[in-house]
């Protein structure tokens, strides 16, 4: 079951800003960082896997089963490494790094109402799993919608900031004219969120 108390309260919990918007943003906060009692070993690290879960936006349950794929995964790759990459390579938090939605919330909620096609087919799961030469594309009929229009307008300005990069994800290449998101190979070490604690989340569940 996902976490459904106010968000702030949330971010508060952890510490940091979860969501990446300003609503959220813990320096504007009237009330003080909830700080956990906890100083032992066990406390650091269920905190740190709470704070990547609720970053991601998944369940106990969805997050406990990328540890188990990671851990049952037979490649040339550390598991804290698979289990980051099976993360990231969800279609959900694609279209969050290409920044065709402003947070990971959004971006879930874009998939879930079908507003992408992947290789040219419709589809509405978030978790779904992708893999190197896929391609995610909004859908035609969603393409001049005030919404997107607005996000797209953001995307142009982040480009001239950028010398003409749409997104900060070196794995992934984005297509603003045509709306389209190529993954171009699996994200690296340097491609995961720094504030992510995965050898700590990995050493909670191998308890």
């Amino acid at each position: 079951m996902r976490y459904t108390w106010p968000k702030k309260k949330l971010c508060r919990r952890e510490g940091i800003n979860l969501f990446w918007t300003e609503k959220y943003d813990l320096d504007k906060s009237k009330k003080t960082v909830l700080r956990s009692r906890k100083t032992s070993e066990y406390g650091v690290q269920l905190r740190k896997k709470q704070t990547a879960k609720r970053i991601f936006g998944l369940s106990e349950k969805q997050f406990f089963s990328y540890y188990t794929k990671a851990l049952k995964s037979n490649t040339e790759w550390t598991t804290w490494e698979k289990m980051l990459r099976m993360l990231e390579l969800r279609i959900d938090n694609v279209v969050y790094r290409a920044n065709f939605a402003r947070t990971r919330m959004q971006s879930r909620q874009f998939v879930s109402h079908a507003h992408f096609k992947l290789n040219w087919i419709k589809v509405d799961i978030p978790s779904i799993a992708l893999k190197i030469g896929d391609v995610i594309e909004l859908r035609d009929k969603l393409k001049e919608s005030p919404l997107y229009k607005s996000l797209f307008e953001e995307l142009e300005e982040f480009s001239k900031q950028n010398k003409g990069k749409v997104s900060n994800s070196a794995w992934i290449d984005v297509d603003p004219k045509n709306l389209k998101i190529t993954i171009k190979s699996v994200p690296e070490k340097q491609d995961f969120d720094q504030i992510i604690d995965i050898q700590k989340i990995i050493e909670f569940y191998s308890k």
